[in-house]
């Protein structure tokens, strides 16, 4: 299935890579189906940062400006199940950004990440068959870097190793990003 003038997008797309590596911006332009060269389209943004201090703040900040018009934005910190699921009524691409802020938050919040994650897999089967939704989900790699000094650090690289694994799985696409080329690592034909 095509993505409205562009190439053909699969159903699930993941886009992982390092800090400032490119992904959010080659995640964006996947989704927008600007990559070739095409006018954006309209998609939907999921964002699961929240702006915590100024400096994330600023972050944000950039992020809207680079978007531009045309995308609808749903801040969703914890519930991405439910978020994905009113994102699927536009009938858009959508982007999830990040996967790894998301983590953060569950984890902050003491809830279940497993049965977090769960309740995404079960929405995205349940809206999987919409040739009208593409989703790409964006995450951080930490496990090509250094080894965290503290329990609290290694227990997160740890969770998004496994996160990142579960992700990639389910993904029809995944692309790694390093110095801002895309890496594509696996490309499972759609099938809808």
């Amino acid at each position: 299935m095509e993505h409205i003038g562009t190439f053909p997008l699969p159903p699930v797309t993941l886009v992982l890579g390092g800090a400032r590596s490119g992904k959010s911006t080659h995640a964006e332009r996947l989704v927008a189906g600007t990559l070739h060269g095409a006018p954006p389209s309209p998609a939907v943004y999921i964002a699961t940062a929240e702006a915590g201090d100024v400096e994330m703040a600023t972050r944000i900040m950039a992020h809207r400006s680079r978007r531009g018009a045309g995308w609808t934005t749903i801040e969703e910190p914890l519930k991405l199940d439910e978020a994905l699921a009113t994102a699927a009524t536009y009938g858009q691409p959508i982007l999830v950004d990040c996967l790894t802020l998301w983590l953060s938050n569950l984890m902050h919040a003491g809830a279940d990440v497993d049965e977090a994650t769960d309740d995404v897999f079960r929405s995205l089967d349940e809206h999987r068959g919409d040739p009208r939704s593409f989703i790409v989900f964006v995450t951080n790699e930490l496990g090509l870097g250094l080894v965290p000094e503290t329990p609290l650090g290694r227990s997160f690289r740890d969770a998004m190793g496994r996160m990142n694994m579960r992700f990639a799985e389910r993904a029809d696409r995944v692309v790694f990003m390093a110095a801002g080329l895309p890496l594509v690592m696996k490309d499972r034909p759609a099938s809808r």
